[in-house]
């Protein structure tokens, strides 16, 4: 009977126990559940583990919590994660939702700010579509911008800093009308400029006269 009762409890106790990540390999991890004791290899819950997946492994020394059916801790299932005086609370504002990851770079969502941030230490962040659109009314990029492919403005850009162009520019004025490209300094050419088929390095001028008269326009 004692017999009986000890094994019912030691059941009952292994329903649901609190312990650390030990070890973890591929989709699964070993927890440390005491000083002596560590369950076998066990999977770990996710958000998603269908069509759609998700993957966020444990990490060692994580605090997480063991459910086991029936008290049998080799069918347990392990349940991501809680705070704990290794691994605290990464913020504590209740507007704010953020993953902070070990090399620095934070994602972030503050609702009350209507803020949304990722910060990289280094590194890049790459996007890959068929097509990528911003509707916001106003875009700042503090850094170089580099265009691998064609630059197509459709209204108005502003460029405070140097502008390369490796490819041409042809400008062509608005559906208003009005100049196609207004200049407000001097414009340099290393080899020539065409107004119409006029050059202005070779043109030609047509009624030229000897002394102080003027010649023709540019032929």
């Amino acid at each position: 009977m004692n017999a009986d009762l000890s094994d019912l409890t030691r059941l009952l106790q292994n329903l649901i126990r609190l312990g650390t990540i030990a070890e973890v390999k591929g989709a699964k991890a070993r927890v440390q559940l005491g000083p002596t004791l560590t369950t076998e290899w066990l999977k770990w819950a996710t958000q998603h583990a269908g069509s759609t997946r998700t993957w966020s492994a444990p990490i060692v020394g994580e605090q997480v919590i063991v459910l086991s059916p029936g008290g049998d801790l080799t069918r347990g299932i392990i349940v991501p994660a809680l705070y704990s005086q290794a691994f605290d609370a990464p913020e504590t504002s209740d507007t704010v939702h953020t993953t902070h990851y070990p090399d620095g770079a934070v994602v972030q969502y503050d609702h009350a700010a209507h803020a949304l941030t990722a910060t990289l230490p280094g590194g890049t962040a790459t996007i890959t579509a068929d097509k990528v659109t911003s509707n916001a009314p106003s875009t700042i990029c503090t850094g170089d911008l580099t265009v691998m492919g064609n630059l197509l403005v459709e209204q108005s850009a502003t460029v405070n800093g140097a502008t390369t162009l490796n490819g041409g520019v042809n400008a062509k004025a608005g559906a208003a009308g009005g100049v196609a490209m207004d200049v407000q300094g001097t414009v340099k050419a290393s080899e020539d400029v065409l107004a119409g088929a006029i050059s202005l390095a070779t043109h030609a001028h047509g009624g030229v006269k000897a002394g102080s008269d003027q010649s023709g326009g540019p032929l």
